[in-house]
């Protein structure tokens, strides 16, 4: 398949270690309101409130907040309408990002995305300016070396994954359709084979070589801009070369 998933081989999303408590549970919370929401409150019936309630489970979050938070989102508790909006936007060196958010107030979001795009050398974008550049992925990532690759790639296979691609650093992605993300994790689960990431996920269609003199930018960019609350997930179609990064990495 061409169009690899680029940046995700650059900067993975964050995790619970790489973020603090508080501002995790913030995005968590708002998953699985939405989960809950679209789904029902039903985590047997609902694999994505499933996979949310998880993610949580495993940032140590309290069985209270995460119950509050399916009740909001069936309504059982009153609370904050959450709508989940795509943002579109340039980066430094012409780079396409989209951003995936879950917010309470779209004005706040959006005029924050806008200050951080033009202070980190950028523009937000246009609905569409951007989105064409990517098709829509269901998204598994596992460890370096925890599975051989050809084990995964057997399992993958076999239940219908798109495609299956190690990055150097040993880390396999396994891109699926959408309808089959969670299919194709309960597979793997079944024999004991649980991704560290489950996500749906943009890949690029073709990506964007990033020099080094817009590198160090856009990296603090994409680094500002997943830090936000509102912002769940960040995709780009950027290629950054790994001599690059491993200057970068070594100021």
């Amino acid at each position: 398949m061409s169009g690899h998933n680029k940046w995700s081989k650059v900067k993975r999303i964050k995790g619970p270690l790489d973020a603090k408590r508080g501002k995790l549970f913030t995005k968590l919370i708002k998953e699985i309101t939405v989960a809950a929401r679209t789904g029902g409150g039903n985590q047997d019936g609902n694999p994505r409130l499933r996979h949310a309630i998880n993610a949580a489970k495993g940032a140590s979050m309290p069985k209270d907040n995460i119950e509050r938070a399916i009740k909001k989102g069936t309504g059982e508790l009153e609370g904050e309408m959450i709508e989940e909006l795509t943002y579109e936007g340039y980066g430094p060196g012409g780079v396409a990002i989209l951003i995936e958010t879950t917010t309470d107030n779209k004005n706040r979001t959006v005029n924050d995305l806008r200050t951080l795009f033009r202070s980190g050398g950028g523009s937000l974008g246009e609905s569409g300016s951007v989105a064409w550049m990517f098709n829509r992925y269901g998204q598994l990532l596992f460890e370096a070396n925890k599975f051989p690759e050809d084990n995964i790639m057997e399992v993958a296979l076999e239940s219908g994954a798109q495609d299956v691609s190690t990055d150097s650093d040993g880390t396999t992605e396994v891109l699926t359709e959408v309808a089959d993300l969670y299919k194709v994790r309960e597979s793997f689960e079944k024999i004991g084979m649980s991704p560290t990431s489950t996500a749906f996920s943009y890949v690029a269609k073709s990506t964007v070589l990033v020099d080094k003199a817009n590198a160090q930018s856009l990296i603090e960019l994409m680094d500002s801009i997943e830090d936000h609350d509102d912002v769940q997930r960040v995709h780009s179609n950027a290629d950054i070369d790994e001599k690059i990064l491993a200057e970068l990495q070594g100021k």
